[in-house]
């Protein structure tokens, strides 16, 4: 049958409107679908805990604005408006701090079980070397490597003339600790909370999900951060391999050192061993052991000084009781170390290490993440949720340690009716709960020999060189951002 032409140029009309109309609306309903994923990524996470208090957020961005204009600041300011619990966004990322030694206990010690685990920021996951372990300074290292590889890096030992000129295999040494030194040093220096890290860093703070993907096609691109980390971290991997490799085939398992523990534990062929101690595991252990601690050690010990040094009246008692102790040459045991000086010891009364670790707070941040649905502080948290202890705001208190900008180690006398009333927890430099740093009695034995080496031959002035205050700067660990400047005087 043949349709006339009018019939026909009507239904081809219609045909046309029909597939138009469909497409219109598809594009619409598309575009719709767009926007609606984008605005569920964006604010997904933050439906779950949108009942907890907090500033208003920006898009991307959340609250790391904030934290570029008050520097580490921002957390003690948000805690005295919203409360001791409160909601930051790092970028998309939402962030349940607790600001109270009672919550920290409900979180760290209480409910560690459904709050077990580490969550890892950006500049971590940015770094997979960086997530077996932290941090890095010359002195720290030779206490830290003797105890964790047997291996004596001689970094503060001095070297006569004759040692640094005639001795070809010293040259070659001090030269690989010397890179050493500065690859760990340049590559920590870009693990940064804010946007001044690598672009791989900043696509995480800001989107996630495409954190690893460029980091992957970054590193393999020239010049750029991520790729000069890369290469850089791969040369600290392989020498910290070597020196593993090379005690494993000397098979001296009899030093003290943790790497001889393990390794010798691995010899025991037990179905654990093999399983566990693994080349990569071995190294990051080990690695993580050697260097976690440096860092927050070497930060303890420039706090100390600095503020010792524009305190004289706690400098006068610090000497005294050093000078107490008996000849300069006479090397103090652990015992001496607990008994022999309260001044400086970590068990008694007035404390010049325990107020410098409040006074400036070397990681003013725990970071923990959610293994279920809890309840913390009257807020249901869903799975997944990181929850950050914030000792930093607590150690900065008024109600816990009145003029807290004041540097006082009298306040931490038992018979002191401050330190009676103050809780347990207001004060944790060193974490909370079963995941409390294992290194705690190890890193304050160090610290305290090395004010004792300090001061029996020198004490420490301000330089007109050093800005006041000092600035810090806020990555994984608080730094000075410009080192901290003194004046060297022998003593008379």
């Amino acid at each position: 049958m043949v349709l006339p032409d009018d019939i026909l140029q009507t239904f081809s009309m219609k045909i046309e409107w029909l597939f138009t109309g469909h497409s219109r609306e598809s594009m619409i309903f598309t575009f719709i679908g767009i926007i609606a994923g984008v605005v569920s990524y964006l604010y997904g996470p933050y439906w779950g805990v949108r009942k907890v208090p907090g500033p208003p957020i920006i898009p991307l961005l959340g609250h790391i604005p904030l934290m570029a204009k008050y520097g580490p600041d921002v957390f003690s300011i948000l805690a005295k408006k919203y409360g001791p619990i409160f909601r930051f966004h790092m970028g998309r990322q939402p962030i349940i701090f607790i600001a109270d030694p009672e919550l920290c206990r409900e979180v760290g010690i209480k409910k560690f079980k459904d709050i077990p685990n580490r969550s890892i920021p950006s500049p971590i996951a940015a770094s997979p070397l960086h997530q077996k372990g932290l941090f890095f300074t010359r002195m720290a290292t030779d206490v830290i490597g003797q105890a964790a590889f047997g291996v004596n890096f001689g970094l503060s030992k001095p070297r006569s003339i004759t040692d640094t000129s005639n001795s070809v295999d010293n040259q070659n040494n001090g030269n690989e600790v010397s890179d050493f030194i500065n690859q760990h040093i340049y590559s920590t220096t870009q693990l940064k909370m804010d946007l001044s890290g690598s672009l791989s860093i900043i696509l995480g703070l800001l989107v996630p999900m495409l954190q690893e993907p460029f980091r992957q096609i970054l590193k393999r691109i020239p010049g750029t951060m991520d790729w000069k980390v890369d290469r850089n971290n791969k040369k600290l991997s392989g020498q910290l391999d070597e020196i593993v490799l090379k005690r494993t085939k000397e098979r001296k398992f009899d030093s003290k050192d943790f790497l001889s523990l393990i390794l010798k534990s691995k010899e025991s062929e037990t179905v654990v061993s093999k399983n566990v101690f693994t080349q990569d595991y071995i190294s990051a252990t080990a690695y993580e052991h050697l260097l976690a601690g440096s860092a927050t050690t070497a930060f303890t010990l420039s706090s100390v000084v600095y503020l010792v040094s524009q305190h004289p009246e706690v400098e006068k008692k610090l000497l005294a009781e050093i000078d107490r102790f008996g000849p300069h040459d006479q090397m103090p045991t652990a015992l001496d170390l607990q008994h022999k000086f309260p001044y400086i010891d970590q068990a008694r009364p007035i404390l010049v290490i325990k107020e410098s670790m409040r006074f400036y707070f070397v990681s003013p941040l725990i970071a923990r993440e959610t293994s279920k649905e809890v309840e913390i502080g009257g807020y249901l948290l869903p799975k997944g949720t990181w929850v950050w202890l914030a000792p930093g705001v607590s150690a900065k208190d008024p109600s816990h340690f009145p003029e807290p900008d004041k540097f006082k180690p009298e306040r931490f006398d038992p018979n002191c009716d401050e330190e009676k009333r103050r809780h347990p927890y207001a004060l944790i430099p060193f974490g909370i709960g079963p995941r409390a740093c294992i290194g705690q009695k190890f890193s304050l034995q160090e610290i305290k020999l090395s004010l004792i080496h300090l001061y029996r031959k020198y004490v420490f002035r301000h330089s007109p060189n050093m800005e006041k205050p000092l600035e810090l700067e806020f990555g994984i660990v608080l730094n000075f951002k410009y080192g901290v400047k003194l004046r060297v005087i022998n003593r008379t």
